[in-house]
């Protein structure tokens, strides 16, 4: 259903750009970013960057919205927002880029109360670790701007979270990563790693906390760059005067607006919805590897609730290697330890005696039990890889049905993929040399949307013998080259060629053929593009939404 707005939004920005006037322009101001103009108009992605709604085509939401109970108090009596408000130190200029971003924000307060609702449970950990660091309390704020303070949110790059690391930086900055578990959605490795980051870019950049957070967004080696080209041409080097990407020169102003919001709302009559400024949630020890839905049922908790509470988990039990916490409400933790305490050891985890048979591995025991071959090695005392036929090993398996786990990783997979989205659901497993632009074209649908309906980013590897699916607007026997041509909307546009720009990136970023550009500009392939250079082409907008 959040494909329409992007759809009407791209549509009318298309169509204003053939008969632009200064009415249309100013028409735009209050929903794009100042750099989406008629000389470069592009995907809905690049759309997309510059408005503020929560299903953004770059960010990807997998989960619905879970009300969780944090608290048997309902008194509310300071807010922390108030706590927040009182020590905001960033100077917000009246400029343009700054005014637009927050226009939108004042013109959405249900976007504002759903981000509220989603911060809730960590707000307050995240404001009491800010004050600890001793940085500004803006960036307390910072995850609106990410992630919309969705744990479970994924975007391009690989990028997942609240804080929105990509893995490198992930593990750079202490975010452990494996089978069992993505420290990058667990909401305190991921503050701890964003504080430690920050802190980081904020010395890099010698005391500069806007170019810290350009970097935070497009890393320290681009905004480096752009700092010495401006050192070379003898121009300031501010964040504001530096020739950044795109969405680096909207995420900025993105933040400050939030900041303003947040520290005057009378002024653009909003209301903030209300959070305690009290702890209500805490990392509780468990000591070792325990099935998740036996924590819920210590904790009072549903399954979902908790997983909700701990989205770094990506199976059905915590990882038997650590973090060997979780988080709960803190009105929860005594009953929780009384019945963690009257737990035994093999009652942490459903187990399974398995008798192994001709032609197994442990590769194929650990996947048939939806398990790691190093925990079955672990508890069995195997040193090695070889296993007798005959023998019978000891499984750790889930204390309940896979689908009941349904914020795991297979089961938020499973229901991205399910979600109808045409008349005709196709699978296409993954062959050698396969890439989500090939797969895309022999199908007929847009790359974008391929990546996103399988709940990956565009610029994910996909790995042999996965499965994806691919969904059609109408029933059709094979894969055609292209879409129909009954629902095509195709728009003339001019598109000026930016700094790295090539002819094949163009053609991807378009979904169209380097073929193509070269007919409708009269060019050739051979020569080189240069930065400011225009060229007309022919999109069909509703392959490309």
């Amino acid at each position: 259903m959040r494909y329409l707005p992007f759809s009407l939004s791209l549509l009318a920005l298309l169509a204003g750009c053939q008969t632009t006037s200064s009415s249309n322009d100013a028409n735009l101001q209050t929903n794009i970013d100042e750099h989406i103009d008629c000389s470069h108009v592009a995907s809905p992605v690049d759309i997309s960057s510059a408005l503020y709604a929560d299903e953004t085509a770059d960010i990807i939401h997998p989960v619905n919205d879970v009300s969780i109970p944090l608290t048997d108090d309902t008194n509310i009596s300071e807010d922390v927002w108030q706590r927040i408000r009182d020590q905001l130190v960033f100077e917000v200029p009246e400029n343009r880029r700054v005014v637009v971003q927050r226009n939108w924000y004042a013109n959405h307060q249900a976007y504002l109360d759903r981000v509220a609702k989603r911060a809730e449970p960590f707000l307050h950990y995240i404001v009491q670790e800010i004050e600890k660091a001793g940085i500004p309390m803006d960036i307390a704020l910072l995850p609106i701007v990410e992630s919309a303070f969705d744990p479970f949110a994924y975007s391009h790059g690989r990028a997942s979270g609240m804080w929105q690391f990509v893995p490198g930086t992930g593990t750079r900055f202490g975010m452990k990563q494996n089978w069992w578990y993505d420290g990058r959605r667990d909401v305190i490795a991921s503050t701890q790693g964003a504080i430690k980051y920050l802190q980081y870019l904020h010395k890099f950049f010698d005391g500069d906390w806007l170019l810290a957070l350009a970097a935070y967004n497009s890393g320290e080696g681009r905004v480096q760059r752009a700092v010495r080209n401006n050192k070379k041409r003898n121009i300031p080097t501010d964040f504001w005067s530096l020739d950044l990407p795109k969405e680096t020169r909207a995420y900025v102003p993105k933040l400050l607006a939030i900041a303003d919001i947040v520290k005057r709302p009378d002024d653009f009559n909003i209301k903030l919805f209300q959070i305690k400024d009290k702890p209500v949630i805490s990392a509780v020890d468990i000591g070792s590897q325990l099935d998740l839905a036996k924590a819920a049922e210590l904790a009072g908790l549903s399954l979902k609730e908790l997983q909700h509470l701990n989205p770094g988990f990506n199976r059905w039990a915590t990882d038997p290697k650590g973090p060997h916490y979780l988080v709960l409400p803190n009105h929860k933790i005594e009953q929780f330890k009384t019945g963690l305490s009257q737990l035994s050891d093999k009652d942490r985890l459903a187990w399974q005696r398995y008798q192994i048979k001709n032609g197994d591995s442990l590769g194929k025991i650990a996947k048939k039990f939806n398990t790691d071959i190093g925990v079955i090695k672990q508890v069995n005392n195997i040193t090695g890889t070889r296993i007798r036929a005959g023998k019978h090993l000891l499984i750790p398996v889930a204390a309940r049905s896979l689908d009941q786990y349904i914020l795991s990783s297979e089961q938020r997979l499973a229901k991205t993929q399910n979600k109808e989205r045409g008349a005709e659901k196709l699978t296409h497993i993954v062959k050698s040399g396969d890439t989500f632009w090939d797969i895309s074209r022999a199908y007929g649908v847009n790359y974008k949307q391929l990546a996103k309906w399988n709940g990956m980013a565009p610029r994910d590897t996909l790995k042999l013998g996965q499965k994806l699916v691919i969904w059609r607007k109408s029933k059709t026997t094979a894969p055609t080259q292209t879409s129909s041509a009954q629902q095509s909307i195709v728009r003339n546009i001019t598109y000026k060629v930016r700094r790295g720009d090539s002819f094949a990136r163009i053609a991807s970023k378009f979904n169209v053929s380097i073929a193509q550009i070269e007919r409708w500009n009269n060019i050739s392939r051979s020569k080189y593009l240069q930065p400011g250079q225009l060229l007309k082409l022919t999109v069909d907008v509703t392959n490309a939404i």
